[in-house]
């Protein structure tokens, strides 16, 4: 078991504040709230929970350096800041690990990945500072000129989830802040301690007061901000129920621009052709990569009749392999994130028992892991397809697999889905890859791997997995609005 380092226990017990303005300060009414060790049930600190009073505080100043400094301020700055908020995270990788080793409960080389992924996003998106560009655009009239401008929304509110806490706001954080934007950053109740680090780190760089803020809170506080009349764009990542009420908030508000990255129920199709030592190789982390609590895994596994057997036996094999326990053991699997998602995903199994065949794992882990929320990765067979086990998101180490014999029976099967985030298709057949990839209704399809992913390429999902694409260039019209401007000559 790794050792935690000084810094970052200190900074985990350490109670916590807001931040804004670059300034810490509590909640206007006193409010707070515990945040907990997933991996054993303790208290690490207690956090200041903004509410209205405080949202409008932060509004108010991100509005005014907006107006501001912002303004003023040089894509070039834009860009030095990302970047020296970029080296800052480097330099700090082995406490901020740490940190969100502890307050996530994820094994502790996944978040030294997670903190590395950061800041190649700050990186990309540094560069893409001076280059937001307008076009010149030739009209009937010689003596008129038209010419477009891509401009900052103004104040941006960022809510992130909790099964990647600081990659999820840098995704959002670096492309709204390289278009100009101000940004209030509210991370989820259960992970909060890796945005509040940031927030240090930000002043450190040298971002003005009102650039980048951090408000703590449950969901009340989410609401608050997405139903704020003087914030002009909400970027969401979560839940496909919540992200429909931030949409709706949108609409009794001030119509705010909304960007919804939210659920999946993914396919991961596999052929007879495929070559099985890659798909061995991937499957169980295509299953159960980070427990399970990721929107993109391969929840929905289909095999072709031929090599239904084989894939079972070998997933089950590898999947009762996986180690577990606490992140800083850097076990393959740390826990759930709480006492809560625990009897979510509990209940999907126990539902799961009654509707198809379990073929591995199914409990909780007892002994020494007591006093965590620690689930073992669990398989069920499932032909049926309209069980709730495979149709609903349980966001847990739980997959369902099941055969299909032809292309069109699995088009179907893999249709099949209010979802449409991210699919998987395994085949040695290039022409038959393709086909299969026009056909699914997904954002992303991976041929032949899983979970790839890169600051330059889109992702986002069709149908109830979201609103627009997070990452690359179409990033940038998140946060950005066009203007067209006539001139007579």
């Amino acid at each position: 078991m790794r050792k935690i380092s000084k810094e970052a226990r200190e900074f985990c017990e350490a109670d916590k504040q807001l931040f804004i303005g670059n300034k810490w300060v509590n909640a206007a009414d006193g409010a707070d709230f515990e945040t907990v060790n997933p991996a054993n049930g303790t208290v690490l600190c207690r956090i200041q929970s903004a509410g209205e009073s405080d949202v409008n505080t932060a509004v108010d100043v991100a509005r005014k350096a907006f107006q501001g400094k912002m303004y003023r301020m040089s894509p070039a700055k834009r860009a030095g800041l990302l970047h020296k908020l970029a080296e800052l995270l480097l330099r700090d990788l082995p406490v901020i690990s740490e940190i969100e080793c502890l307050d996530n409960g994820k094994p502790i080389d996944r978040a030294i990945g997670d903190v590395r992924a950061a800041v190649a996003h700050l990186r990309y998106y540094a560069g893409w500072a001076d280059k937001i560009e307008g076009a010149h655009i030739p009209v009937s009239d010689p003596d008129t000129m038209v010419y477009t401008r891509r401009e900052a929304l103004g104040v941006v509110g960022i809510i992130v989830p909790w099964n990647f806490p600081l990659v999820m706001a840098i995704w959002k954080l670096a492309p709204a802040l390289a278009c100009g934007n101000c940004c209030i950053l509210k991370p989820a109740q259960q992970t909060s301690l890796t945005a509040l680090y940031l927030a240090n780190l930000a002043k450190e760089a040298g971002f003005p007061p009102g650039m980048l803020q951090v408000l703590t809170g449950a969901g009340e506080t989410g609401s608050i901000i997405a139903h704020h009349p003087d914030i002009d764009k909400v970027g969401f990542t979560g839940s496909t129920a919540v992200g429909k009420k931030i949409l709706a908030a949108s609409a009794a508000s001030n119509l705010k621009k909304v960007s919804l990255e939210l659920g999946g129920k993914s396919p991961n199709i596999i052929f007879d052709d495929a070559d099985f030592a890659s798909v061995r190789e991937s499957l169980v982390w295509a299953s159960f990569y980070n427990s399970g609590q990721e929107c993109t895994l391969g929840s929905r596994i289909y095999v072709q009749e031929g090599v239904y057997d084989q894939v079972v036996t070998q997933l089950a094999e590898d999947a009762r392999k996986l180690t577990i326990g606490p992140g800083l053991g850097n076990p393959d699997l740390g826990p759930l994130i709480s006492t809560d998602q625990l009897d979510r995903v509990m209940g999907y199994i126990e539902s799961g028992r009654s509707e198809a065949e379990l073929i591995s794992g199914g409990n909780r882990l007892k002994g020494e892991f007591s006093d965590g929320y620690f689930v073992e990765p669990t398989i069920f067979a499932a032909e049926n397809q309209s069980i709730r086990i495979v149709r609903e998101e349980i966001f847990g180490p739980v997959v369902t697999i099941s055969s299909f014999s032809d292309e069109d029976e699995l088009i179907d099967m893999a249709n099949d889905t209010r979802y449409g985030l991210a699919s998987a298709i395994w085949t040695q057949n290039i022409s038959r890859g393709h086909r299969i990839a026009q056909r699914l209704q997904a954002g992303v399809v991976w041929i032949n791997g899983y979970d790839l992913f890169h600051p330059a390429v889109p992702f986002g999902g069709y149908k109830e997995s979201g609103i627009g694409r997070e990452m690359g260039k179409s990033a940038l019209d998140l946060y950005t609005q066009e203007k067209a401007v006539w001139v007579k000559l």
